[in-house]
């Protein structure tokens, strides 16, 4: 095998093409002990994500919580997996395909998008092969995370940047760090929950923000999850109208025993019922696509935290998954950030390019090139 991936048999008459590669976080291949194991062994592996002395953590991960948690956490995909599968790579795939549409509609072949997962299926690594037989000459990386953090959007560099180290021509890259106050998310996010509250006779009593947390450790280190969080949220309380002291951010999802991103939203969701707020509803506005977190852990035991402690009415407004605002939001993204490229110049003349293609592939063979 080559130690530099290339393109067998490269041709000079290959068009100029752009690849776009849309990652999310990842599932297990299927509800079970041994699908999990393999995609918590993944998850958990990775450094970004577990900042600890490989030594230590190790005999940790192995020893114990490849042992425990693969079962716990099947139970909790078996409740919300569906005929079609995972939820999270159904709403994914339906994201890259009507993406994909999108943008073929408008810039032809010269635009070409894949999907990946951070762990599990489809990979990076596969998402990047199939882009790179596509003859990309230019690159632009969307994580659908809308805020930043090292845990998740850094991991995602990172392993883009390791597979393309192993190409032997290497595309011009663009990465999309965050769109966590970009308008039309915003504004997508604002429409979508207030159509909720239409079609379901108003809103509650409290409206939480809620993100999935990391360990506090990470904010004093510098990283900008945090903030971001709290912009999005001041941002969609600012869109909605919504009167101070009616709506608050909130982190889930904690892991281990250190501290965390507060408040907590399971011990919120608790207070508020024990003071007498009688109904809430729940968005999480940093899930690009509605997956376990929200399904299983806002929707179902969150749920029942809330109406255990003394709540009336709990509802979880969904993400905006493949909805078209979103879809419009995400394509506007990508263009914004692929400006410059001459595959997204819409007044490009398919002819003319075509054209320089032959002549580019004439000159090579008038050298010695065989394609």
């Amino acid at each position: 095998m080559p130690r530099y991936l290339g393109i067998p048999e490269y041709r000079h008459d290959l068009p100029p093409k752009t690849g776009v590669l849309l990652v999310n976080l990842g599932t297990p291949d299927e509800p079970t002990p041994k699908a999990l194991r393999a995609y918590l062994r993944e998850f958990l592996s990775d450094p970004r994500v577990v900042e600890m002395p490989r030594a230590l953590w190790w005999p940790l991960l192995h020893g114990v919580i490849l042992n425990i948690r693969p079962r716990r956490s099947a139970r909790a995909y078996r409740k919300i997996w569906t005929e079609a599968g995972s939820p999270l790579l159904v709403h994914s795939r339906e994201q890259a395909e009507r993406i994909g549409e999108q943008l073929q509609e408008r810039y032809g072949d010269r635009v070409v998008v894949a999907l990946a997962m951070r762990y599990g299926q489809p990979s990076i690594a596969n998402a990047l092969q199939e882009l790179r037989e596509e003859g990309i000459w230019r690159l632009l990386v969307l994580p659908l995370y809308p805020q930043y953090s090292a845990t998740s959007t850094g991991s995602v560099f990172d392993a883009v940047s390791r597979e393309l180290q192993r190409w032997r021509w290497v595309p011009e890259l663009r990465t999309v760090a965050s769109y966590h106050d970009d308008p039309d998310y915003i504004q997508a996010l604002a429409d979508h929950i207030r159509t909720f509250w239409q079609r379901e006779g108003g809103h509650g009593v409290r409206l939480l923000f809620s993100y999935h947390g990391i360990p506090r450790r990470c904010l004093l280190a510098g990283d900008p999850y945090h903030c971001q969080c709290h912009k999005t949220s001041r941002l969609l309380a600012e869109a909605l109208d919504l009167e101070e002291g009616s709506w608050q951010t909130t982190f889930q999802s904690r892991f281990g025993r250190e501290r965390w991103l507060e408040p907590y939203t399971d011990k919120t969701l608790r207070q508020l019922a024990r003071e007498g707020v009688k109904h809430v509803d729940v968005v999480c506005p940093g899930f690009a696509a509605d997956c376990l977190e929200t399904l299983e852990e806002i929707a179902m035991q969150n749920r029942k935290v809330f109406l255990k402690a003394g709540g009336e009415q709990f509802r979880y407004i969904p993400a905006l998954n493949a909805s078209d605002a979103h879809i419009d939001t995400l394509v506007g993204l990508i263009e914004w950030h692929a400006q410059g490229w001459p595959e997204f110049a819409e007044d490009e003349d398919p002819a003319q390019a075509k054209a320089e293609a032959r002549e580019r592939q004439a000159r090579a063979q008038a050298m010695g090139a065989e394609w």
